[in-house]
């Protein structure tokens, strides 16, 4: 693996799945493997379980993990190709980014989307560009449009969880997933959602389902390998996984549609499934997003979720190190 930006990066998932297993029952079987070596967590917005799983995963493995928020401690930079640069922005990523590849040797970076136009956040500029110039291989920690270390971890938590699951009546393609759209005070971009239909439909081994209220559908390009139901209690019929997770329209980009309160999940709607496992990537917006009787239920998934990114980055980053087989 040169670089780990998408599901499309990723040889083998079940490959990076089970490495990820085996450093959660040893966390330092490689212990010496990063030795030597630097990585840096470059952040332009905020962080909390990718920073500290990414910086816990770099030390298991021996390596030295040194964290910049740019966006607080560093020059404004510019990404813009022929930019005349006479206004806010110091600093051109094509001067920064060759620098921070002789520091380090792997750059990992996490950007966000300004929900305001669709085709620049989209064109996933910032994370290209870091790619283009430093000269070392990029870990994304999020990016405009995925998320797939979160995505990664994902997987990881289904996995494991998978003999707990009830085999599909009359046989079938496994497990049934579904991915919800969920209420939210804000608009948030699609990035989990996006990189969670990606990874799954790579995967390839579930019946996955997508809800969201019309005018919520994502990008087509993610879900092609999904169904996509508009009514939420007819896609939660008989799942056995469900992901919650809120984003903002993509065809209205950014943009609230209101209403759809109802479609936060309760015990009464998980009542519909298969007893299914509940997932979310946090922080989440209690009794708005996830009621607390799901959060604080036997269901919930979300903590052994959490943990999981420490051996999802650890995976990733040995497989940079040295390319699983």
């Amino acid at each position: 693996m040169t670089n780990f930006i998408s599901v499309n990066d990723v040889d083998n998932i079940n490959a990076l799945v089970q490495q990820a297993l085996k450093y959660k029952a040893d966390p330092y079987a490689d212990k010496q493997l990063g030795a030597g070596k630097r990585i840096g967590l470059l952040f332009l917005n905020p962080s909390l379980r990718t920073r500290l799983s990414t910086q816990v995963a770099a030390s298991n493995l021996g390596m030295e993990a040194i964290v910049f928020n740019i966006d607080k401690e560093g020059w404004a930079l510019e990404f813009a190709e022929g930019a005349i640069m006479n206004g806010t922005t110091v600093e051109h990523i094509k001067d920064a980014a060759p620098v921070l590849g002789q520091y380090f040797d792997i750059l990992c970076v996490r950007t966000f989307p300004a929900l305001q136009n669709r085709s620049a956040d989209y064109a996933e500029t910032v994370i290209s560009q870091f790619i283009k110039y430093a000269g070392v291989p990029i870990v994304s920690l999020e990016s405009a449009t995925l998320h797939p270390l979160q995505s990664l971890a994902d997987i990881i938590t289904i996995q494991e969880n998978r003999v707990l699951v009830s085999p599909p009546a009359g046989g079938g393609r496994g497990c049934k997933i579904v991915l919800t759209w969920a209420p939210h005070v804000k608009a948030l971009p699609q990035c989990v959602a996006n990189s969670f239909a990606q990874w799954v439909g790579g995967w390839n081994e579930t019946n996955f389902v997508i809800t969201q209220p019309e005018g919520y559908e994502l990008d087509e390009a993610f879900t092609k390998n999904a169904t996509i139901i508009t009514n939420q209690d007819e896609a939660l019929q008989n799942a056995d996984y469900v992901y919650v997770k809120n984003w903002s329209s993509y065809k209205d980009y950014g943009k609230i549609i209101t209403g759809n309160t109802d479609w936060m999940l309760t015990n009464k709607k998980l009542a519909l499934t298969n007893d299914a496992k509940v997932m979310h990537c946090l922080p989440v917006r209690r009794n708005v997003e996830l009621s607390d009787e799901i959060l604080d239920g036997n269901n919930s998934l979300v903590t052994q979720q959490a943990g999981n990114r420490v051996w999802a980055a650890q995976a990733v980053l040995a497989s940079i190190l040295t390319p699983i087989p």
